[in-house]
């Protein structure tokens, strides 16, 4: 027992704030792909091709591709191919348990992690993306499969784009986007 709380003792201090230029350029990059991605939704609400377009799940991604886009997490590969395959488990596990099931969360998420893991594609906020395919209500569930399509895939490339241009305007030469594609 000791040695396990002995993991825990901290080994570094914590780091200094971000400069504010980086806090300025996460918060256009955040601002400008959370509104593209809702305006675009919006759009698509009003030609009835779907009335659910802003999933939580890229609120979370916004954090990693415009305030930390040089993050593994944040690679394009990542951000698409992780919130991708994880909503096509999520879709499946729903399609196969159904929602009220106690497994059927756990499950979708924990699978969505080691597919991303083989396909190398992790992406933190993937997870909630097959979260919300279980438990997104009768909405997400009538999607079926088309939820990989739109919001998960159109809504993951709107913030590349916007990753791409945001992350590129900046004088600094540390701040760059991306660092791979594939």
């Amino acid at each position: 027992m000791k040695n396990y709380f002995a993991k825990m003792k901290p080994t570094a201090t914590c780091p200094p704030r971000k400069p504010v230029s980086k806090i300025i350029w996460s918060w256009i990059g955040a601002f400008l792909g959370i509104l593209l991605v809702s305006v675009i939704g919006k759009y698509l609400s009003s030609i009835e091709l779907t009335n659910l377009f802003l999933i939580g799940s890229f609120g979370a991604s916004a954090v990693l591709v415009y305030g930390a886009p040089l993050a593994e997490f944040s690679q394009p590969r990542n951000l698409v191919g992780g919130h991708v395959i994880s909503a096509i488990v999520g879709v499946t596990i729903f399609s196969l348990l159904g929602e009220q099931n106690i497994l059927s969360s756990p499950t979708a998420v924990s699978l969505a992690i080691v597919a991303m893991h083989f396909t190398r594609t992790l992406h933190p906020p993937g997870g909630a993306t097959a979260l919300i395919a279980v438990i997104g209500g009768e909405k997400v569930h009538s999607l079926g499969y088309e939820y990989v399509l739109y919001p998960v895939f159109l809504g993951s490339i709107i913030m590349l784009l916007v990753a791409l241009f945001v992350n590129n305007m900046s004088k600094n030469p540390k701040r760059h986007y991306p660092v791979y594609w594939f």
